[in-house]
């Protein structure tokens, strides 16, 4: 079924077909609109749910992980200061290996204050233990979450996943979207059965003190568990369109880089403007192209190798810093190379921090940059002015 929808409403929607038994969440900037909807769906009878009010988001974040660890389907959703007021739930969630989804409307971090879309509160937890998706847009938003739950609650998985989906652009942009069927849903995500769960006739315990004998090999453990994430996403890539009709989800996705001499790769939205450009230069003869991150982590590194091995220059195009270092994907995407014969010079853009519109322009300038003898990491659309002010 086809309409034109918000994304919150979207995501809400998609959430609600995949039947989690629990909803928590605390109401910030740009993820407001999801769990109202969701809030609402479930006060009309129209899914069968609880919703739990809490007074933060480390409590949503403890209510869910309570939830999952009860054998219950789970789902909260969050931004910016409210992920990182989540962090030490966070950890726990992946650390006990509860298949919790969560979205994530990304948004800049404080200080100073911004509401706008980056990418900052995701990669601050990138190291977590969730698996990470982002959508380029609302239909890839609605399918990821489905395809979320597939993925966290495999057997050989059993880890969270975090759907990214950028702040404003996407959550409170409308799209005409299909909405899927909820028999296509019920037969693509079966009901949820907990490998292990809280029960009194059967104590386990979750979380316990663990000592140097055992702690490197629980983390160990889930780092494995990653590797297992690349072989089961193609899987579920594939499940999902045999069900729904449409490639949707995966690894990575390139857009035309058959005989790309130059390749832009980059995570979200700003994906649809960098094809809009590339479209545009090779009408003028350039041979240019587009390597989106859907899956973030784990990082896709043999894909990644795979499609950029043969391309002399490529640009990390990203909206995220690590202060005192080079961004974050540039210095992975760097190190996928690392020690290989073979490896395309690569430079970095950071660009659309604190939702700084990234126009038409914007791509055409890192294009440009991209053509310099000198490469680099560079900050697209600095203004001069205030730069000397703020120094």
């Amino acid at each position: 079924m086809r309409e034109l929808l918000e994304g919150s409403l979207a995501v809400a929607e998609a959430v609600r077909l995949c039947k989690p038994g629990v909803i928590s969440a605390y109401p910030i900037t740009p993820q407001t609109h999801i769990v109202e909807e969701l809030a609402a769906i479930i006060a009309n009878g129209k899914l069968r749910a609880e919703f739990v009010n809490v007074e933060s988001e480390h409590s949503a974040a403890s209510v869910v992980l309570g939830a999952s660890a009860a054998g219950t389907r789970s789902f909260t959703a969050t931004s910016s200061q409210g992920l990182l007021l989540m962090a030490e739930v966070v950890f726990n969630i992946a650390g006990m290996r509860f298949p919790v989804v969560m979205t994530c409307a990304n948004r800049a971090i404080s200080a100073p204050l911004n509401i706008w879309n980056d990418h900052q509160d995701a990669i601050t937890v990138r190291d977590s233990g969730w698996v990470q998706l982002h959508a380029e847009n609302v239909q890839e938003a609605i399918d990821l979450h489905i395809q979320a739950y597939r993925i966290a609650e495999d057997p050989k998985i059993m880890l969270p996943v975090m759907v990214n989906m950028d702040g404003f652009i996407l959550t409170h942009g409308l799209e005409v979207v299909e909405l899927p069927e909820q028999d296509q849903v019920d037969k693509f995500l079966p009901a949820y059965k907990a490998l292990y769960r809280l029960d009194v006739s059967n104590p386990l315990t979750f979380g316990p003190l663990v000592d140097p004998d055992y702690y490197l090999e629980a983390r160990f453990a889930v780092h494995q568990t990653h590797k297992d994430v690349l072989k089961l996403i193609p899987v579920v890539k594939e499940e999902f369109q045999k069900i729904f009709g449409r490639p949707s989800g995966g690894l990575v996705e390139g857009y035309r880089l058959d005989d790309a001499e130059k390749v832009i790769v980059a995570m979200g939205s700003v994906c649809g403007t960098i094809k809009d450009v590339i479209d545009a230069l090779r009408e003028k003869g350039k041979k240019v192209g587009l390597l989106k991150i859907v899956t973030y982590r784990p990082l896709p590194i043999d894909e990644i190798c795979q499609a950029l091995k043969n391309v002399p220059r490529v640009a990390v195009l990203e909206k995220a810093v690590s202060l005192g270092s080079y961004s974050p994907l540039l210095s992975e995407i760097r190190a996928v190379f690392s020690g290989k014969k073979k490896s395309p010079v690569i430079s970095g853009f950071v660009i659309g921090l604190g939702g700084r519109d990234i126009t038409i322009d914007s791509i055409k300038e890192v294009y440009k940059r991209l053509s310099a003898k000198t490469i680099s990491e560079e900050y697209i659309d600095l203004k001069a002015e205030l730069l000397e002010e703020s120094i």
